[in-house]
């Protein structure tokens, strides 16, 4: 790897971690708010809106922005959103895929149609989620955070919530430099190869790509889709799991390793499934995707 390559992926590594900086400060200012200045009404409100919160979750993914899943990922942690909520947000963040569209010069239309049925998917999910899981169950647990980043949030919300946005944002810079590396040293040659001609292991393999937490993934994904190497089902499949940084921050701030784990396992799940379904049924075609 040459220096100019090497001083590359340090740069879009700084430049992705960097878009997330102030959502993550956003999501902390709030929650402190939430835990030491709000009262128990408030907390109440949060809880009763949790119930529409998928739909909510789901149209706010839409937009071209990693930052609200960081966003969303920081809320789950602190319990003020649904597990359901968490995963619509997770399933339609388009991340990259919008800009990537565009300088194809992908059609309105066609790009329509992809967002939503990431719509569909990610408030359908999340629904279910909130109905099966119980995750959402616990009160907001901010103090929790703070005794385990040792922030000293007696000292001021606005002091705690900088603590915390510079603990995570470190630790999103770092993974990202070391996905940038391993993405430079595969390539999308590489990527392409697998995905060709296989059924059901193309969508696998595309889903367990989007689950990379950096906007590479969607990149790669949307990229290959626009070249006619992946099917739509393919592309559908790794779009519905680029959560962006979203899943860095989850990982990051949820000391629930299971539930971690589980939310991960059903992104890929529905990633790979809805994707197959596009494929097999037909339906890629007759929406002209």
């Amino acid at each position: 790897m040459s220096f100019h390559e090497f001083l590359h992926v340090l740069l879009h590594a700084l430049q992705d971690s960097a878009v997330v900086l102030p959502f993550l400060f956003l999501t902390y200012l709030l929650m402190e708010l939430l835990e030491h200045k709000a009262g128990d009404g408030v907390e109440k409100a949060i809880k009763r809106a949790g119930r529409v919160g998928p739909l909510w979750g789901g149209a706010l993914g839409l937009v071209p922005q990693c930052g609200f899943s960081a966003l969303a990922a920081g809320f789950y942690a602190g319990r003020v959103v649904s597990v359901g909520t968490l995963l619509a947000v997770f399933l339609a963040t388009s991340d990259e895929m919008i800009p990537v569209f565009l300088g194809a010069r992908v059609s309105v239309s066609k790009i329509l149609i992809v967002l939503g049925l990431k719509l569909i998917v990610a408030v359908a999910v999340g629904f279910l989620c909130d109905l099966l899981l119980r995750h959402r169950a616990a009160p907001l647990h901010v103090e929790g955070l703070c005794e385990e980043e040792h922030c000293h949030c007696e000292k001021g919300v606005l002091r705690s919530s900088l603590h915390h946005t510079v603990h995570v944002f470190l630790f999103i810079l770092l993974v990202n430099v070391a996905l940038g590396f391993a993405l430079e040293l595969l390539g999308e040659a590489r990527l392409a190869a697998f995905m060709q001609d296989i059924p059901v292991l193309g969508q696998l393999i595309a889903a367990l790509v989007g689950l990379i937490p950096n906007c590479a993934a969607s990149v790669a994904v949307a990229t290959l889709y626009v070249k006619g190497v992946i099917s739509a089902g393919a592309m559908l499949a790794g779009l519905l799991t680029g959560a962006g940084a979203g899943l860095l921050v989850l990982f990051r701030t949820n000391r629930h390793l299971k539930e971690n784990l589980q939310i991960v396992v059903i992104l890929l799940l529905t990633g790979v499934l809805f994707g197959t379904l596009l494929d097999l049924t037909g339906l890629a075609g007759a929406l002209g995707l």
